[in-house]
């Protein structure tokens, strides 16, 4: 079964998935040419993710989405495991937002540019950089647009959480958002970052409640670090 599982994803999905890959940056890129910065880069991605879990056969299951308002502008914060957080994210989340992406992915053939185009909040290591970042989530976050962070900063090597980096924290506290944990379990199995090819199995996204910006009022960074730590590792599945 995992032998046969290797041949379509190789011979059949992935051939497809870079096709669906360059149309959808493609349309997302001739759309934001028309001033269009937010609905096809939001919808075009949450399509071309499903599309993708769907070529790879890989079920679906998401909780929480209750604790969320699509009106409400939130910082959400989850655990990295692999390539699939994207999708998984993109794909099912049910709320439209923006990614904190290094700079360095800039340089990927068409998602990069159209990351760019959809004006992906980028943000590198010097402090002039960071404030840049701060002023530009500070004018796009707002009606519902939302911003989504890995806080670990990378992909995980073994499955368990790394301790988180404090710029998000930072970020979220600046702008004011309430803060939405989040605990994705799968992706690392599906395809880690040493991984070389997908293997099969489900992904799973919970969504925690909220934590208001006067919830953490007067409260130390490293605590608050700390708490949306546990909260993200207490449904992590390590398998």
């Amino acid at each position: 079964m995992n032998i046969l599982y290797k041949l379509y994803s190789f011979c059949i999905a992935l051939p497809l998935f870079v096709v669906v890959t360059i149309v959808i940056a493609l349309a997302v890129i001739i759309a934001s040419l028309f001033g269009d910065h937010d609905t096809v880069s939001y919808y075009g991605p949450k399509w071309w993710s499903r599309i993708t879990c769907w070529l790879f056969l890989i079920p679906v299951h998401v909780e929480g989405r209750e604790h969320i308002d699509p009106k409400q502008s939130y910082v959400f914060l989850a655990n990295h495991q692999g390539y699939f957080d994207i999708f998984l994210v993109y794909g099912y989340l049910g709320h439209n937002f923006k990614w904190m992406m290094k700079e360095y992915l800039k340089k990927i053939p068409f998602v990069g540019y159209a990351c760019l185009r959809s004006r992906q909040i980028y943000v590198g290591d010097s402090l002039a950089s960071i404030q840049r970042t701060v002023v530009q989530a500070q004018q796009t976050l707002r009606g519902g647009m939302s911003m989504v962070i890995f806080p670990e900063g990378t992909r995980t090597y073994t499955g368990e959480m790394a301790p988180f980096k404090k710029g998000a924290f930072t970020l979220a506290n600046e702008i004011g958002l309430p803060i939405v944990p989040m605990t994705i379990n799968g992706s690392f199995r599906i395809f880690s970052r040493r991984a070389k090819s997908v293997t099969h199995g489900p992904l799973h996204l919970t969504i925690h409640p909220a934590i208001t910006a006067e919830q953490r009022q007067g409260k130390p960074t490293r605590i608050l670090m700390q708490e949306v730590h546990d909260i993200i590792e207490k449904d992590l599945i390590l398998s």
